[in-house]
């Protein structure tokens, strides 16, 4: 049978709007730090600490700790909590606005980043940490045990699609293990799991231009029943996919990353242009459509 932590004092409860789900199992949360491995001298960050439940045990670790904390009902617990540890450091804001890159040029260490993310914002969190894996050595994360298999899948499988893309050609990503709701108070209505993200040292197939390259993964995605010829319709001739093999009838969701970015890769050198994106960071919005465009010869 499972433990639970019982002797913290009383916080607040969850908050909906916050996508909350408090991480209770005392079990859980021993193997998420063991696939953390904590060591002396990391720049740990965790996004969301909520109640402290892994805050404690990487602090127990490390000794040191940086959390980055949206709710102001929970920062003032935290605080006491964890009083006696010098190098805990409250970040009150949103991880999404967060300026990850700069934190890590403060004393030009990269990041570790951990965390429990809500729900709610998992995806565009992670697009957001993807733009700044130049900061990152590595994230673990509890997600929807459905965005793990996303972000974890092969190219072929029904699960494969533009977050799988874009953050395989990022990242190493190992999905580690799944977690019963009955781990979490509130108990959430689906399994989540655990994952490890490590950015890559240097690209397997780098994009001449990462923003054009999110852009095309986003169009060949935009109707995944549909094939290439369809779906890149006025963005690459069907003459150029065959040259850079790749059959045209073929579904996006068959694609390798190295084969979206030859794509890629080849409409740059032909002379083309991300369009209307509209963000700063190569990731986009995982909802976004950005139309490819070609530049008139």
């Amino acid at each position: 049978m499972s433990t639970r932590s019982s002797d913290r004092s009383p916080l607040p409860r969850a908050r909906k709007r916050f996508g909350q789900n408090f991480l209770q199992d005392l079990g859980v949360i021993s193997r998420i730090v063991r696939a953390i491995g904590p060591r002396a001298g990391d720049r740990l960050v965790e996004i969301g600490p909520g109640q402290g439940a892994l805050t404690g045990p990487i602090l127990e670790a490390n000794g040191a700790l940086e959390v980055i904390e949206l709710d102001r009902d929970l920062i003032p617990g935290l605080r006491v909590q964890f009083y006696d540890y010098p190098d805990f450091t409250i970040h009150e804001g949103d991880a999404l606005k967060f300026d990850f890159q700069a934190l890590s040029q403060q004393d030009g260490r990269p990041l570790r980043v951990v965390g429990n993310l809500p729900y709610n914002i998992s995806t565009p969190l992670i697009f957001h940490l993807l733009a700044a894996r130049g900061a990152i050595t590595d994230m673990h994360f509890m997600l929807q045990k459905e965005v793990v298999e996303r972000l974890a899948a092969e190219p072929g499988g029904t699960n494969w699609g533009r977050l799988s893309v874009m953050t395989q050609y990022h990242c190493e990503v190992e999905s580690l293990f799944v977690v019963s709701p009955d781990a979490f108070v509130p108990q959430p209505k689906v399994d989540s799991a655990i994952v490890r993200l490590t950015p890559f040292a240097e690209l397997p197939s780098p994009a001449n231009d990462e923003a054009h390259f999110s852009d095309v993964v986003r169009q060949a995605f935009g109707q995944r029943r549909k094939t290439l010829r369809n779906n890149l319709k006025g963005v690459i001739e069907v003459e150029a996919l065959e040259a850079l093999g790749i059959d045209p009838g073929r579904r996006p969701q068959t694609l390798r990353v190295d084969e979206l970015v030859a794509i890629s890769n080849y409409l740059t050198s032909a002379g083309a242009t991300d369009g209307d994106s509209t963000d700063g960071d190569s990731m986009g919005d995982a909802s976004t459509d950005s139309p490819v465009t070609r530049r008139p010869s």
